[in-house]
């Protein structure tokens, strides 16, 4: 995986001893989207697949919209505020709208983050919204990622899945993506929470209460994506935290009343620093909301965010903590040991 930008300069900031420091440090990763954490090299694999098949499935994008959208991750993407993201998307579902090309990126996914001396971290909640394609239904697209994550649970639990609910999904896929995971959980199936994400000012929050009820009343942990953006109401902020949910992602804007219920509940926050750094939702890392939950003690997991786009890692996500300002928040061993154990305390797979 190519890194760059600011997780490139924090990791050249450590001495040797600090990077072995890093990579034997204990630590989950608890949000990581998996269509962003694809390595590009399998991406320009199936692209060429794509290309040159005779059989290969029909897909809303042209060969030459599908090249476009990998040369831009190739290049690195140009991210003027958080809503040029979502555009980068498109051609990554069109290469992995069939079973077999989806089950090649979740196991590349489970192995970039799982595999070799020292793995990324020793736990893994991967996340994902079930697709619908003309290959395969939303349950053929999660018992596809599941069996990927059953090869690396054997003998001890090191990943789970995260099943996420689009922002801009009806009531109907709603239901069938919570039923789905419900349902999958009650099999045995390592699947340990829901999600909410997407487009951050899409849809109507008040809508996804019941579901996320449902959940929860199945066992599965809850986390939302909230208050990303300025433009998200403070309104809709407290109404997503009226519904309880175990965990934060991002939590870049809570104003000073949502910080209290927050602190109130323990709910963990989860920190993406270089996806916020390029997505301009923070200036710098002196501005970035960490700075909060650290003075407070507040619980936080480290985490990548989509190391394809953002060219990380959770090595480097952990590097910012430990190199010198302004290269990284100039944290000390002990205090970043103390974050790595608390993304392990917070999994919901210890639930």
């Amino acid at each position: 995986m190519s890194i760059a930008g600011p997780a490139l300069a924090a990791l050249n900031a450590l001495s040797p001893s600090q990077l072995s420091f890093i990579r034997s440090l204990p630590k989950a990763e608890l949000h990581a989207h998996l269509n962003g954490s694809i390595p590009i090299a399998l991406l320009q694999d199936l692209a060429r697949e794509h290309r040159t098949s005779t059989s290969s499935p029909p897909s809303d994008l042209s060969n030459e919209a599908i090249q476009k959208g990998i040369d831009a991750l190739l290049t690195g993407p140009a991210l003027n505020e958080i809503s040029d993201f979502f555009g980068l998307f498109p051609a990554i579902y069109a290469l992995t709208e069939t079973p077999e090309a989806l089950a090649r990126a979740v196991s590349a996914v489970l192995g970039l983050f799982l595999d070799g001396e020292t793995p990324q971290c020793a736990y893994l909640e991967l996340r994902t919204t079930p697709k619908h394609t003309p290959n395969m239904s939303r349950e053929v697209y999660l018992r596809t990622v599941l069996a990927e994550l059953r090869i690396y649970n054997l003998g001890q639990e090191r990943v789970g899945l995260i099943v996420s609910m689009d922002r801009r999904m009806g009531e109907e896929a709603l239901e069938e993506v919570v039923g789905l995971a419900r349902n999958l959980r009650a099999e045995g199936e390592p699947v340990v929470g829901v999600d909410l994400c997407g487009d951050p000012l899409a849809g109507d929050v008040e809508v996804f209460g019941k579901y996320i009820l449902e959940a929860r009343e199945a066992g599965l942990g809850v986390t939302v994506h909230i208050a990303e953006t300025e433009k998200n109401t403070p309104e809709e902020t407290m109404k997503l935290l009226s519904f309880a949910p175990d965990r934060l992602g991002h939590a870049t804007f809570l104003d000073e009343d949502a910080k209290r219920i927050a602190a109130t509940n323990n709910t963990c926050i989860e920190i993406c620093l270089t996806s916020n750094l390029l997505c301009k939702t923070v200036p710098t890392l002196d501005a970035h909301h960490i700075q909060h939950y650290l003075k407070h003690g507040h619980p936080v997991a480290i985490c990548t965010d989509d190391v394809l786009p953002f060219r990380t890692t959770l090595e480097a996500e952990y590097a910012l903590l430990l190199a010198p300002a302004p290269l990284g928040l100039g944290l000390s061993e002990d205090e970043v040991r103390t974050l790595g154990e608390m993304s392990l305390r917070s999994r919901f797979g210890a639930q």
